[in-house]
């Protein structure tokens, strides 16, 4: 699964690895959680325009009558996207990107405690996430939208460390991911293929991480397994 990243990059490099201008101001963020607003990469379903927009990640289907579903739809798996309800129709029309600078994964390394693992590109550069989003109206009547990370099967690097990870799409694939023209997702199965694992690695970080609360700089610092 999914459920904490980061995004430390600045703006410019967004706006080229997306080919899109961002329109506010992107602080760095070292302790992404649940429910928390972030940025998406989107194609706008009127206009056939990319945009950049957040949303609150923890999708709330458009349909469903009660929000609180969100906090358990943070994840969607990509080999059941095409069956279930909730992710189908979106996969279809509501793809999106989620920029990442890497993200965290747990493992116990000792006899009851798990320690956190700052998980990145070897050459540290910025990523992207695969996910669906969707619009809720809020019972004031506001539109509200969400957003899922999609995960797969993880390769051998993430793989030590946990049996999921997010689909992290490659940079050739962004303008075939985002095609609002696509409305069958033909030929994007393949895009949710685990990551290649020869580019990626990963380190022990502080548990500090483990309060949500929480973001500090700190917390992507190599640290001691056993100090």
């Amino acid at each position: 699964m999914c459920g904490r990243y980061v995004l430390t990059h600045e703006e410019r490099a967004l706006e080229a690895m997306l080919k899109v201008a961002l329109s506010f101001y992107l602080k760095p963020r070292y302790n992404i959680a649940p429910t928390q607003p972030i940025p998406i990469a989107r194609t706008d379903l009127d206009t056939k325009k990319r945009e950049i927009a957040y949303a609150y990640w923890g999708l709330i289907p458009s349909w469903t009558k009660d929000p609180s579903i969100g906090t358990k739809m943070i994840n969607a798996r990509a080999e059941t996207l095409r069956e279930k309800p909730s992710f189908r129709g979106l996969y279809k029309l509501k793809r999106c990107l989620i920029p990442a600078s890497g993200f965290y994964e747990w493992k116990q390394i000792v006899k009851g405690k798990k320690t956190p693992h700052y998980i990145k590109m070897l050459d540290d550069s910025l990523f992207a996430f695969a996910g669906l989003w969707d619009t809720y109206l809020d019972p004031g009547g506001a539109e509200v939208d969400t957003v899922t990370i999609i995960t797969t099967k993880a390769n051998e690097i993430v793989g030590e460390l946990h049996e999921r990870m997010p689909v992290i799409v490659p940079r050739e694939k962004y303008n075939q991911w985002l095609d609002a023209d696509n409305q069958t997702a033909k030929g994007l199965d393949s895009i949710l293929a685990p990551y290649p694992a020869d580019e990626m690695t990963y380190y022990p970080v502080s548990t500090e991480v483990n309060s949500a609360a929480r973001d500090e700089p700190s917390f992507i610092s190599p640290t001691s397994l056993f100090g």
